[in-house]
């Protein structure tokens, strides 16, 4: 699933391709908005909160309205000029946003909303403080982290009403550069304060390139990421991969048991 900095990305592509712009054309491929119609309305920006995109358009009969969407597992948004040959096959398109400049499709969306502005809470008011967003409060995520403090550090990390934005990739490169197990309890984390501005640190740096890096290096990006049974780049000990959460919803996390001693 895309990370924070990701979908960070794809919103900054749609508001500078889409904002400012009348749309020419919209068509939602899902059932519960097909016969949906945003032509003639204007659209206002794109914004992420969390792993959540917020497309803002004023319609043309005064309403304002807010296009949802989850990138989920697969989806992703491109944008192509009039005319340009899509990257992939039109079946997967789930909504095509058009104006005379530009046309922006979402493939293989995990989500697809329409909903009226004012009614945007329903679908991010749930979400802890958001690492990227202009509101990030360090303490209230903090606050809410400590509120379990028996659960798992990288279940707690994972958990998007505690603070938007992680990723399976970014738990674990955070708890290997923490030096903690996703299995140790929050309440054994030497330095929590630390680990959460680390994780701003890293989706800032990387929020503004296509390859993320948590090494500081672009040909070897990542400390344990996806690297089980592989040698850790620090000390050479096989990576340890296990399934982490709740029965139906769990994720992988990666470790190394030498970096990252059990502190339970």
């Amino acid at each position: 699933m895309p990370e924070g900095d990701t979908v960070h990305r794809t919103a900054r592509l749609l508001d500078r391709s889409l904002s400012g712009q009348v749309l020419t054309r919209s068509d939602f491929r899902v059932p519960q908005h097909a016969t949906a119609d945003l032509a003639g309305a204007s659209v206002v920006e794109t914004v992420s909160r969390g792993k959540h995109l917020l497309t803002r358009v004023d319609g043309n009969d005064g309403e304002s309205w807010t296009l949802h969407t989850h990138l989920k597992m697969e989806g992703s948004w491109r944008v192509y000029r009039p005319r340009q040959r899509w990257s992939r096959p039109a079946h997967q398109a789930r909504v095509v946003l058009e104006t005379a400049r530009s046309v922006a499709v979402g493939w293989a969306l995990g989500v697809v909303e329409l909903l009226p502005r004012d009614r945007e809470v329903d679908v991010v008011g749930h979400l802890g403080p958001d690492l990227l967003g202009p509101d990030w409060d360090e303490d209230e995520a903090l606050r809410r982290l400590r509120q379990d403090p028996a659960r798992p550090v990288g279940e707690a990390l994972l958990d998007q009403t505690r603070l938007a934005g992680i990723g399976n990739m970014y738990m674990s490169e955070l708890c290997f550069t923490g030096g903690v197990r996703p299995t140790t309890a929050l309440a054994d984390v030497p330095d929590l304060t630390r680990l959460v501005r680390r994780a701003k640190q890293m989706l800032e740096t990387n929020k503004q390139r296509a390859t993320q890096s948590t090494t500081g290096s672009l040909r070897e990006p990542f400390w344990v990421y996806r690297r089980d049974r592989s040698a850790c780049r620090r000390c050479g000990t096989p990576v340890v991969v296990e399934m982490l959460g709740q029965p139906g919803r769990e994720r992988a996390a990666y470790w190394c048991p030498a970096c990252q001693p059990d502190r339970g």
